[in-house]
């Protein structure tokens, strides 16, 4: 809009910002002003000929289908990780950098995308938006909310196209697929080992500062990560939830279910390349590289000698200890 003012002999033209007749919003296009206008109309013009989803503006149109074309135009230049919006590079390039230009105005903790920030804000607020339509039961998070209607179903939407691994949750899937391609996202600044999950990055890190965070509120034991303590826990809740389908033994530990599942499947995926050796765990395949390597990495801080084994290290202690706890129990008759 263009209002003419006449002062004397001198004509001043004042250029003004359409603006527009629902939120007083102001814009210095007219272009702009009508792309906003669709916000409050809720049109949406542009559509994609391959699934028909419309859109109100045309860049998200554009970034849309590059979901079907595959095309990733937008490249990290210190990972080489490509992108099909700018905006998701922008976001993954804080991860090299450490930037977090988001922060939290309760608590000052700053966050790397405005979107996790506002997720954070639920814990300030106890505001939980996302509410399960079969149970009831509210979430702060959408993401929690898809899972947790996963497990009442069963269902896992989400399939992995290498594995054909299946997940209740996208972020799920995105994090195994790491292990496929090799992603390691998050580096530590102290050693530069990388990790393919933040959470893995966090939990490294607590090797550098010594921390503990997690307590034993039976023992005060401390843990570094939240699922060692959920794993200690069960040592004296004497909870065994971990069930094998096979001859019914129960654990107390994922890991050990694993493990002793490979005695019924006969399983052995730990491979020694020297000799060919095969072995069903990890510990017994580390104890046998040290026979190739002759590493003995276990010392006794009395007299110096070294093992290969701790087991045998802790045997040996004995000798200075005088320890001898293993008694025989069996009643011997002497005759004269």
């Amino acid at each position: 809009m263009t209002l003419v003012r006449k002062i004397s002999t001198e004509i001043i033209v004042e250029e003004r910002s359409p603006i527009t007749d629902i939120c007083d919003k102001s814009f210095s296009q007219s272009c702009n002003l009508t792309r906003h206008k669709r916000i409050h109309t809720g049109e949406k013009p542009f559509h994609c000929n391959v699934c028909s989803r419309s859109f109100s503006d045309h860049n998200a149109l554009n970034s849309h289908i590059r979901v079907h074309t595959g095309e990733k135009p937008f490249h990290c230049d210190t990972c080489g990780k490509s992108f099909s919006i700018n905006v998701s590079l922008t976001q993954h390039k804080r991860i090299h950098t450490g930037e977090k230009p988001y922060r939290c105005d309760i608590c000052s903790k700053s966050f790397s995308q405005n979107g996790s920030l506002s997720i954070h804000k639920h814990i300030h607020t106890g505001e939980k938006p996302f509410h399960c339509d079969v149970c009831g039961t509210s979430f702060s998070q959408r993401s929690s909310l898809d899972s947790h209607k996963s497990f009442l179903t069963g269902e896992k939407p989400f399939h992995c196209d290498i594995s054909n691994k299946s997940f209740r949750g996208k972020d799920s899937l995105t994090k195994h697929q790491r292990i496929h391609i090799g992603d390691k996202p998050y580096d530590c600044d102290i050693c530069g080992i990388s990790f393919p999950q933040k959470g893995s990055l966090t939990s490294h890190k607590c090797v550098h500062t010594g921390e503990k965070p997690f307590h034993c509120n039976v023992c005060s034991t401390s843990f570094s990560q939240q699922n060692a303590l959920e794993s200690h826990i069960r040592v004296h809740t004497g909870e065994k939830p971990f069930h094998c389908d096979i001859c019914g033994k129960y654990f107390s530990q994922s890991n050990n279910l694993t493990i002793h599942q490979r005695v019924h499947t006969g399983e052995k995926p730990f491979h020694c390349d020297t000799c060919g050796k095969s072995f069903s765990q990890k510990g017994s395949f580390t104890r046998h590289i040290r026979v190739h390597t002759a590493e003995k990495p276990y010392h006794c801080d009395i007299c110096g000698t070294s093992f290969s084994d701790q087991s045998v290290l802790k045997c040996h202690k004995r000798i200075h200890a005088g320890e001898r706890p293993y008694h025989c129990g069996v009643l011997v008759y002497m005759f004269i």
